[in-house]
């Protein structure tokens, strides 16, 4: 994928002649292949056959709203704020209000049936409201008149909803982002808002982690992801009250990017990438580590309230009450986490093995049980090249969140090992999870092998990206990669950055034998390869290549009409 031609195909044959793979390894991706076409080609004939397509949508549209309702995090709800009561005045702030931002850019973009915004649904929602007016522009730029508008609106109202976060340009297929801040005109604002209002309630729109120092102006903080295109619905049910918010975060919400473990060593100065953090993601090293953050994994509020009660461990799993303690009916997300104290084999202080998502009326009450499987306490043995399990007491946690543990109890497991993979005194800082601070001697000890020379010397090569060819001998090679910076920054200076240049920029060389529908053999990219390394007998490489790829092709056109 996408598209590699023909190339493509006798690689996989002569993988198959020479035992690199199996030809039952072949039979098992095609059938999956086969399975994604036949069923997707026969809900295309259902779809054909639905007489009323507009019924269809609209079931569809029903589950995307539930969706959001189930998903959507309450953050933060100081003094109760919210849900917003009926006689509320609220004022709606928020360019996202009108244009919600609702789903990703480049190819996970999808053609919705309809698309809800806030600015519609309004009326019908049950809120009381003062004005609504977009308050910044979606593109970063400041805007004065509009930043007045909004605040002036602010000030005359009992309440802000304020509608914010990522636009389109911050997040995007085939792009890093650079930090994890919100558009700075949107941060202005709602300083400014605050000072006009002190019942803030801020309604986040983001595909992914953003840093929140701006988050003790709000009083109130329901954060949306991207909320789909029957989003606004279910957002405006969740401020009103007709909705309990129920969902949990899925990753750590940190104060700095600076505090992630990756930081001191991505992105790379020259040609390594070195993953030295390990096992230690998200939330596995901020917990063991104890760095401070803004809101854990699997922490989500509610309109009502959760008690967590006798908890009892069996070989086979959790099993302990859940009460619903408040005067709401709503869902509760209990998570099952595992610790080994004193392990030999190192590892996060808990790591999540299991959650249920429970409903329960105002005053119910419910036994659940969370089920250990084979993956429950189990690691990787780097030595034996195999799963195994380290021996010892474990710590079993039944909690709300990584950092609000309800219940805890303790089980005895018999272990498997009997190669360790590792001495733990020459990897103090992963035993320690001071990932920030991994030495060369230490990151050695888990590659099992020295660290390759990642400085710009000797020839580019095949792994090597087109952006790389700043250090290529040829100037030809040079001036492309000059001309292909520079389109890359005029995309990003017009606001929103051309995909398609970001792939080629990005891109290795060898993908240019997979993404050009079969023009391009490996064979002529090894001969592309040798000129931009100032070896211009690559070109008749190119050459030959090309030739021997259009005959190759034609042949095997000629087979396929002959056995048809």
């Amino acid at each position: 994928m996408p598209t590699p031609g023909l190339d493509a195909a006798r690689e996989l044959l002569a993988s198959v002649e020479s035992g690199k793979i199996s030809e039952k390894d072949i039979d098992e991706r095609v059938d999956e292949l086969l399975d994604l076409v036949l069923t997707t080609t026969e809900n295309a004939k259902h779809y054909k056959k639905v007489a009323d397509k507009k019924a269809l949508h609209e079931e569809h549209h029903k589950l995307a709203r539930l969706a959001c309702e189930n998903s959507a995090v309450l953050l933060k709800n100081e003094d109760g704020i919210l849900p917003v009561g009926a006689k509320v005045q609220a004022a709606v702030i928020g360019d996202f209000a009108f244009d919600p931002r609702y789903q990703g850019a480049g190819s996970s973009m999808v053609n919705s049936t309809k698309v809800d915004s806030i600015k519609d649904m309004l009326e019908t929602s049950g809120i009381s409201v003062t004005g609504i007016v977009r308050g910044y522009q979606r593109d970063g730029k400041e805007d004065e008149a509009m930043k007045k508008e909004a605040v002036d609106l602010a000030r005359r109202s009992d309440v802000v909803l304020f509608f914010f976060g990522l636009n389109e340009k911050s997040e995007t297929e085939g792009l890093d982002r650079k930090h994890l801040r919100i558009p700075q005109n949107q941060i202005n604002l709602i300083q400014e808002l605050a000072k006009a209002n002190a019942n803030m309630i801020g309604i986040i729109s983001a595909g992914s982690v953003i840093e929140m120092p701006w988050h003790h102006h709000f009083k109130a903080l329901l954060h949306t992801a991207l909320m789909g295109q029957a989003g606004a619905g279910a957002v405006l049910d969740i401020l009103s009250g007709k909705v309990n918010p129920s969902g949990k975060l899925a990753e750590t919400y940190i104060k700095k990017y600076e505090d992630t473990p990756s930081y001191n060593y991505y992105p790379s100065q020259e040609r390594n990438s070195e993953y030295r953090e390990g096992i230690y993601v998200g939330y596995r090293y901020f917990d063991t580590a104890g760095v401070p953050v803004n809101y854990p994994f699997g922490y989500g509020l509610s309109y009502t309230t959760f008690e967590y009660d006798n908890l009892q461990v069996k070989p086979d799993g959790a099993t302990f009450t859940l009460r619903n303690t408040g005067k709401y009916d709503g869902a509760e997300i209990a998570q099952l986490y595992v610790g080994l104290p004193g392990a030999k084999v190192f590892r996060p202080v808990k790591e999540l093995k299991g959650f249920s998502k429970v409903f329960l009326k105002a005053g119910e009450e419910k036994t659940v049980t969370i089920k250990f499987d084979d993956k429950t306490f189990r690691y990787w043995n780097m030595k034996t090249n195999k799963w195994e399990v380290e021996g010892g007491v474990y710590s079993i946690m039944i909690g709300a969140s990584c950092a609000d543990i309800r219940l805890q109890d303790s089980l005895a497991i018999i272990g498997t090992t009997e190669v360790m993979p590792y001495y733990t005194n020459r990897i103090s800082s992963y035993v320690e999870g001071k990932i920030q601070q991994v030495g060369n001697e230490e990151y050695e000890t888990i590659l099992g092998h020295s660290i390759p020379d990642g400085s710009w010397s000797g020839e580019l090569g095949m792994n090597d990206a087109l952006c790389q060819m700043y250090y290529a001998k040829s100037g030809i090679a040079r001036f492309i990669c000059k001309k292909l910076g520079e389109k890359l920054k005029k995309s990003e200076a017009a606001g929103i950055p051309d995909l398609n240049t970001l792939f080629q920029y990005n891109m290795p060389f060898r993908a240019i034998a997979k993404m050009t529908g079969g023009m391009v053999s490996m064979e002529m990219v090894e001969g592309l390869l040798k000129v931009v390394n100032g070896h211009f007998s690559g070109l008749g490489k190119v050459i030959s290549g090309f030739f021997r790829n259009q005959k190759l092709n034609k042949q095997y056109e000629k087979d396929l009409e002959e056995q048809k």
